[in-house]
């Protein structure tokens, strides 16, 4: 085990102090103690300095890159000042015979009106259904984007939005619909710019005349005008609950294209303002069930006004807001479209019948009350009634009997029903059979070819019908051969319309038209007249007319009769059974040509459809239900 040695008491060392250190401190008496601060602070300040440094330049970079993101955001950004008067389409609005507006071009802006103009209900049904908090908040609503992001995750889909009137405002006057997030954020510095320098009523004002409204219409007095036939001024609760409810969903609310959707949202606006205390529950049932809509047009109103805005180019001031009072009536025009679809949905489609086309016109004056150029404007705008050419077939003999009535003959005179032959061409009867002599009356009643060809031939040959059929309004070039007695030639419905009202009213030229009056700046337009003319010796479309009650009454037409009244007109079908017709008149009473075309676009036949069978049955329809 190993011992540390011991050493004596006489033999240990003394302790020796150490020298002084060669330098001395000077004194802290009579000096700054700062100087002689050796205390561990001087890391905390060094980070102190440190950290508000950095703070600075975090600062200064971030406000210059937030002036860099506004200057890029507002670069092109419009002038607010010059977009609260920015350019329009000029607007061309037609009205029916009953002064409601049916159809619109352009851009229809109404009268600028302040909300002292306005009923209350208006600017409170807007509020309610739009930005409930518009009075209280800045321009944006924080509780409405929370409350909207809310109910947008529930569903799983964007069902509900949170932008303000103001927004609305900044969006409609100055952007695009553009999804851009630069688009947004420029929304956003024009709804600041919007808060600061107009008042909230100036704001709604700008809203309630600026916003879109369906059909073309600008603005709540527009809206009015189109749906209601009145000024904003005078809208009552449900009217102003209906135009409230527009903005969100213009052409699937507007009660011109969806009266069932308008009523539905226009109680839920309703709905809205009760549930805000702008009315009582009591006062939102009862206007709920007032709401109503006048007749109207439908979509087939279409190409009526496309042919009316079209006739009325010539009168019309460049750049200048025109109205036109047509002379369509609505519920005439509901009949025609109703009747036309239900048969061409029915009996039509069993008989591979995929179109047809309607006119109804006044035989005094020509007034075109309704006309249909095919199933669906929607898909399809192009007029079968006023543009399309047809080969006419039999409806194209009345002119035949006509020259033969001027060349002398008379309803009661014999002409020949047996084969004939033209050089190689050799016309036949639709029923191939021959009956020898027969009268003029019976002739045209069973609608026989080769009478027809005859007296083309007795008097004066093609081109005295020609001239017959040009005489009465029929513009087309017409072959000049003697099958233009069988109706090969090329026409219009609306032009065979205007022809037979010639003969229905006694021999005056009828020439179809559109406008009662046109005004352009609020100055009545001087409207072209077309001149009675007469063309026709009123004896002979006397005689005319009784050889058409024929047709109807014993020949070809029958299924157009109807009951207690004076039936006349023709029926014409071409070879194979590409095309369908029936013209007549819908009796003295009611004074009106009704005219019928039925076939297929690209010319497929029809299953045995003949003048006499489905056009006559739709004459009928149509002709019933006019009062």
């Amino acid at each position: 085990m190993y011992r540390a040695p011991q050493i004596a008491p006489d033999q240990q060392r003394p302790y020796v102090v150490p020298p002084a250190p060669l330098y001395e401190p000077p004194s802290r008496a009579g000096h700054d103690e700062r100087l002689f601060d050796d205390t561990p602070h001087r890391p905390r300040r060094r980070w102190r300095w440190f950290f508000i440094k950095w703070m600075f330049l975090l600062a200064f970079w971030s406000g210059a890159a937030l002036a860099l993101a506004v200057l890029y955001f507002s670069w092109d950004l419009p002038r607010p000042e010059a977009a609260l008067d920015s350019v329009r389409r000029p607007s061309l609005t037609l009205s029916d015979t009953t002064g409601h507006i049916y159809a619109s071009y352009g851009d229809v802006v109404g009268e600028p009106l302040r909300l002292a103009d306005l009923p209350p209900s208006l600017p409170a049904a807007a509020v309610a259904v739009e930005d409930r908090r518009f009075w209280s908040h800045p321009g944006i609503d924080f509780i409405g984007i929370a409350r909207a992001t809310l109910v947008n995750l529930q569903a799983g889909r964007l069902v509900q939005g949170g932008s303000t009137i103001t927004q609305q405002v900044a969006k409609n006057l100055f952007l695009t619909n553009a999804r851009t997030f630069k688009r947004k954020v420029q929304e956003i510095l024009l709804t600041l710019w919007l808060e600061r320098s107009f008042t909230k009523q100036e704001i709604l004002e700008i809203w309630l005349n600026r916003v879109y409204l369906g059909s073309g219409a600008w603005g709540v007095d527009a809206a009015a005008q189109m749906y209601f036939g009145i000024s904003a001024r005078k809208l009552n609760l449900w009217q102003s609950a209906v135009i409230a409810g527009l903005p969100r969903a213009p052409s699937r609310f507007s009660p011109r294209v969806d009266p069932a959707a308008a009523t539905a949202r226009g109680r839920e606006v309703l709905a809205a303002m009760a549930d805000v205390g702008a009315i009582t529950p009591a006062q939102a049932q009862e206007a709920s069930a007032q709401i109503n809509f006048p007749p109207r047009a439908g979509t087939g109103a279409g190409w009526f006004a496309d042919w009316a805005a079209e006739r009325a180019q010539p009168v019309l001031p460049t750049g200048a807001d025109a109205e036109l009072r047509t002379t369509l009536d609505s519920r005439l025009q509901a009949i025609v479209e109703t009747r036309l679809n239900a048969l061409l949905d029915g009996p039509g489609a069993a008989a591979n019948v995929s179109q047809g086309a309607v006119v109804v016109l006044d035989i005094a004056t020509g007034a075109v009350r309704a006309m249909a150029g095919g199933r669906d404007y929607r898909a399809s705008s192009y007029n079968r009634a006023a543009v399309a050419r047809r080969q006419p077939g039999s409806s194209f003999k009345p002119f035949v009997w006509l020259a033969a009535l001027e060349h002398g003959m008379h309803p009661d005179d014999l002409v020949l029903d047996a084969p004939i032959r033209i050089g190689t061409w050799s016309p036949s009867n639709f029923e191939r059979g021959y009956r020898g002599e027969i009268t003029l009356e019976e002739a045209l009643a069973e609608s026989v070819n080769t009478a027809s060809v005859r007296l083309l031939l007795q008097s004066g040959g093609p081109s005295a019908v020609i001239e017959m059929a040009h005489r009465l309004g029929i513009k087309d070039t017409l072959p000049s051969n003697a099958s233009l007695a069988l109706g090969t030639a090329d026409v219009g419905l609306l032009e065979m319309a205007g022809a037979y009202a010639t003969i229905f009213n006694g021999g005056r030229l009828v020439t179809p038209k559109a406008l009662e009056s046109a005004t352009a700046e609020g100055k009545s337009l001087a409207l072209p007249l077309a001149p009675a003319t007469a063309v026709l010796d009123p004896d002979i479309a006397g005689m005319m007319v009784r050889m058409m009650a024929s047709v109807v009454r014993t020949g070809s037409a029958r299924a157009a009769a109807i009951p207690g009244r004076l039936i006349a007109g023709k029926t014409g079908t071409t070879q194979d059974y590409h095309d369908a017709w029936f013209i007549g008149s819908t009796g003295t009473a009611i004074n009106q040509v009704i005219a019928v075309w039925l076939g297929n676009d690209d010319n497929r036949p029809m299953k045995d459809i003949t003048g006499g069978t489905l056009p006559a049955r739709l004459f009928h329809d149509i002709a019933a239900d006019l009062k």
